[in-house]
């Protein structure tokens, strides 16, 4: 069954009500509509737990799509007891991990324009993120770094447009990544736009962001890998460059 996915129009909705629809038996569980990001496009699916009409509680190890993208299965962590079909639960994401992860995935976007170049891979984690360019020339990552926290405290907007998967497919040249296409399927694409009238960047994304550019915080380059002849890897890490390499 699909499965409504409240995150997509609403990036800071950390709890909901939702029914159980479907209990498979791998253990994952659908429900009517979910808070919980499905990992995709090289973010994690989110944690947290369900509440019950009782209180207790069931955790959540991994929230991640099915068969088809408008499927989200929700797997209970192991050991925890699994609901029943038609259950009326209470949503509960972990928020602490949930905006890490959008502001890391935010600071990958920014990354995309500070660096111009087609991407080629990229993982958004919680403490630090990858993210590959095909690129051949050297640069210093002091000052990309410089240049992300420029656009960090210039604090740009960051907000969604949606466009048809017709108009993506007319306008191919907006997707920077090589090899991760954007979530087509569902009839409609959202673009993460950064600054007014999206002076700063836009392009097709399916994950959670936040929704001006100072939330990101201290973030900087910490190293930049050499991975092939036109392949440079850069890692992203919160805080302020450790003076001491």
């Amino acid at each position: 069954m699909t499965t409504i996915a409240l995150y997509r129009n609403d990036f800071y909705l950390s709890t909901a009500e939702a029914a159980v629809t479907a209990v498979h038996e791998d253990g994952t569980v659908e429900l009517d509509q979910t808070c919980f990001y499905a990992a995709s496009g090289g973010q994690p699916g989110d944690t947290g737990f369900f509440e019950r009409e009782d209180g207790s509680r069931i955790q959540l190890a991994e929230t991640r799509h099915g068969a088809t993208k408008d499927v989200i299965l929700h797997r209970p962590a192991e050991g925890e007891p699994l609901p029943l079909v038609g259950e009326k639960l209470v949503l509960h994401v972990d928020w602490p991990r949930r905006y890490k992860l959008m502001r890391m995935h935010t600071a990958c976007h920014l990354l995309s324009v500070v660096c111009p170049y087609p991407i080629t891979g990229a993982a958004v984690g919680e403490d630090e993120s990858r993210v590959d360019f095909d690129m051949s020339e050297t640069v210093d990552k002091d000052q990309v770094t410089a240049d992300l926290m420029k656009l960090i405290r210039e604090n740009h907007p960051i907000y969604l447009q949606w466009i048809t998967d017709e108009e993506l497919a007319a306008t191919p040249g907006i997707v920077k990544s090589k090899n991760v296409r954007p979530p087509v399927g569902l009839g409609r694409v959202s673009l993460v736009c950064i600054g007014a009238n999206s002076a700063v960047d836009s392009q097709p994304c399916g994950g959670t962001h936040v929704s001006e550019t100072q939330e990101v915080g201290a973030i900087h380059i910490a190293k930049i890998e050499k991975k092939g002849k036109e392949n440079r890897r850069f890692r992203i890490r919160f805080g302020a460059p450790d003076p001491y390499p």
